[in-house]
């Protein structure tokens, strides 16, 4: 039974912790939803996932229609002896024949550009060996996981923005509800005030004091009011939403953030990431440089028609197939130059990604540092507000008593607001710190 109550309770406890989550997350991932720069990010991917699709086709066979039609005039000719060869020979059949059946010829010069001639065909053609279109293919696969890393690198920064702005606003708002209280509590001090000049216990001056300290706390409290609308403003902003639209306050946001552990997680970080992939594409890029020494094999198949006076008919059909090898044998040392900047770019990026593991690490150590450092400022703004309410508290009674003056009243009422505000700023600054932390080790799930 008492294990049953033990847990019990600890669901109660839990339970407001694991609803602000939700509260929080819902408006998070609103947030990464409806971004109008992640949007644009998502039309990035999408653009590559297209190159990525372009680059298979390139392993698929091609066909064309080609037509083509020819009119011709002048130009080189051949001469062809015809009358020189046969002329002879018809005048002696001729006489043979007595007869003139067989008429002279006249030489012939034929042109060589043909006129009047059309072609027409269908072309297929195919890729049998070529290790580049492979490689192609590789790094446009490369490129779509790498538009992907961009994508998450911006919720995620947007993430925090956006947790961090929603801190922000629950602070700007206690922060008017101190004001608010501080003026019931200046507006008691002058009706006492007011009290005690009936009475001629104190003078014009103090009353006149107290109600200055009122218009000094409206006025502060309408900066904090105006600060409240802007960071409600931001924060729609990053929602897109419109910047009116009222914001849930989240009232179990009232302890200190919970410790965090000091766990590394920085190699899932996008950023090395991104360099991972950038070393990927460059391999690829370099086994491209060397595969200058592989042939290239393609066959072609075409078929078609061909002929004079747009002629069709069995003798102008035709079909012609044929293979094609090329081979890169000698190309001045420009493979061997861009195989030598593939290599020297791979050592950029392994020296890149050393330095970027270490400045994230130093980031990482930099955030828990800070968020702990923020939560012994919170415990000691705790601590100092609750002295100065006892001092206020004494102070007040001696003023009521005349054993006080009202300077030391009002030095005292001062020191209570402000450490009131700073428990709100130390508050809500241990929240922030723990979303720095939770940046720096890239552990906010950005699924939804």
């Amino acid at each position: 039974m008492r294990n049953i109550l033990y847990l019990f309770n600890l669901y109660l406890l839990l339970l407001p912790s694991a609803f602000s989550q939700i509260v929080l997350e819902q408006y998070v991932h609103e947030g990464l939803s409806n971004n109008q720069s992640i949007q644009q990010q998502r039309f990035a991917l999408e653009k590559s996932i297209y190159a990525l699709k372009e680059a298979k086709t390139l392993f698929l066979p091609q066909l064309s229609f080609q037509a083509d039609y020819f009119l011709a005039g002048g130009g080189r000719t051949v001469d062809f002896p015809a009358g020189d060869l046969l002329n002879p020979v018809y005048e002696s059949l001729n006489q043979l024949t007595n007869s003139n059946s067989f008429p002279q010829l006249e030489n012939q010069s034929i042109l060589l550009n043909p006129n009047n001639f059309y072609d027409t065909k269908f072309r297929t053609t195919m890729p049998l060996l070529n290790v580049e279109i492979e490689y192609n293919r590789r790094i446009k696969k490369e490129q779509v996981a790498m538009q992907q890393v961009v994508i998450d690198l911006y919720k995620r920064e947007l993430a925090k923005e956006i947790q961090v702005a929603y801190f922000k606003y629950l602070q700007s708002m206690e922060a008017v509800k101190i004001y608010e209280a501080t003026l019931d509590l200046v507006r008691e001090n002058k009706r006492i005030n007011e009290s005690l000049f009936k009475n001629d216990k104190v003078n014009r001056t103090v009353v006149l004091r107290a109600e200055n300290e009122i218009t000094k706390f409206e006025s502060l409290r309408e900066n904090a009011q105006q600060d409240a609308h802007s960071g409600q403003a931001y924060f729609n902003f990053l929602l897109n939403k419109d910047l009116n639209t009222t914001i849930i306050i989240d009232k179990n946001y009232q302890k200190e953030a919970s410790y965090l552990g000091d766990t590394s997680n920085i190699y899932q970080r996008e950023e090395l990431q991104q360099l991972k992939l950038a070393g990927s594409i460059n391999q690829h890029l370099y086994n491209l440089s060397k595969s200058y020494s592989v042939p290239k094999l393609s066959a072609f198949i075409d078929l078609g028609s061909q002929g004079f006076d747009w002629n069709f008919d069995n003798q102008t059909r035709y079909y012609f197939l044929g293979a094609s090898l090329k081979w890169d044998l000698f190309a001045g040392g420009r493979k061997r130059y861009q195989t030598s900047q593939a290599v020297l770019e791979s050592k950029i990026i392994d020296a890149k990604t050393d330095y970027v593991a270490s400045q994230l690490k130093l980031q990482f150590a930099t955030a828990v540092n800070h968020f702990n450092a923020s939560i012994y400022a919170y415990q000691a703004a705790i601590s100092s507000f609750k002295t100065s309410e006892k001092y206020y508290a004494d102070l007040l009674r001696l003023y009521k008593e005349g054993q006080a003056l009202f300077i030391e009243l009002l030095d005292a009422q001062n020191q209570l607001v402000q450490s009131k505000l700073q428990v709100n700023i130390c508050l809500y600054d241990t929240y922030i710190k723990a979303v720095e932390v939770e940046r720096a080790n890239a552990t906010f799930n950005l699924k939804n």
